[in-house]
């Protein structure tokens, strides 16, 4: 069984939580029009795609995890649909999309180069775009002492992308910046490990790996909002 079939149900109650609180940021810092066309790119249980669904016209969410998506289904209104899908490879045509977003996917993919082209590509000209995802520390050696925690704590996770990373692999894409934001989270490091379905002698390495070894702990993510040339 892999890691999101035994923590599916958990991830969409946590997501339940927070989906009031992440509605809000997302409509303030994206300011959508009503009537766009909206990809979720790496939707999980659906976050970006439920949040945004009441503010535009029809929105579409794709991922590769079919335990997640059956708990996004669960919550979809009528103008909301979900599809089995690779990140790096969109079941989509060239612009199929007003608004293409990511929500804290990158760091889970081997090459999120080709995420990020893919959005671009299925983005229409003058399209908007946005990416949240949690940032790595500016200093090399935190870096990779929180990818060495993160990986402890949960198999998929590939490398977190530095803000200069990013801004990289927008620039290759045609992807121009129109605002951004750095938001604080504090992570309890209990329910973060019990997130990712971390236990026996795996929960003991990754809590072993904690950053400064605290119980709680200050992820950074960076929000991009950005227009595809």
């Amino acid at each position: 069984m892999n890691r999101f079939a035994r923590t599916a149900d958990l991830v969409a109650a946590r997501q339940d939580a927070r989906a009031e609180e992440l509605a809000a940021h997302v409509l303030a810092f994206v300011q959508p029009r009503g009537t766009e066309r909206l990809l979720d790119v790496g939707t999980g249980a659906g976050a970006l795609a439920l949040a945004l669904a009441p503010h535009v016209e029809a929105a579409v969410g794709v991922d590769v995890e079919p335990e997640l998506l059956a708990r996004a289904r669960d919550r979809a209104p009528a103008n909301v649909s979900f599809v089995e899908g690779d990140a790096t490879k969109l079941p989509f045509e060239d612009g199929s999309f007003d608004l293409v977003g990511t929500l804290r996917t990158l760091h889970h993919v081997h090459r999120p180069e080709l995420v990020i082209a893919e959005i671009a590509r299925v983005a229409r000209p003058g399209g908007r775009v946005l990416v949240v995802d949690q940032l790595a520390p500016i200093d090399p050696l935190d870096a990779l002492a929180v990818d060495r925690f993160e990986r402890a704590r949960d198999p998929g996770h590939e490398r977190l992308l530095s803000d200069q990373d990013l801004r990289g692999l927008f620039d290759a894409n045609r992807l121009v910046l129109l605002r951004e934001e750095r938001a604080a989270e504090d992570r309890d490091l209990d329910s973060y490990l019990d997130l990712a379905g971390c236990e026996g002698a795996e929960r003991e390495r990754a809590r072993a790996a904690a950053p400064h070894g605290d119980a709680v702990f200050s992820a950074i993510l960076g929000w991009y909002l950005l227009e595809r040339r």
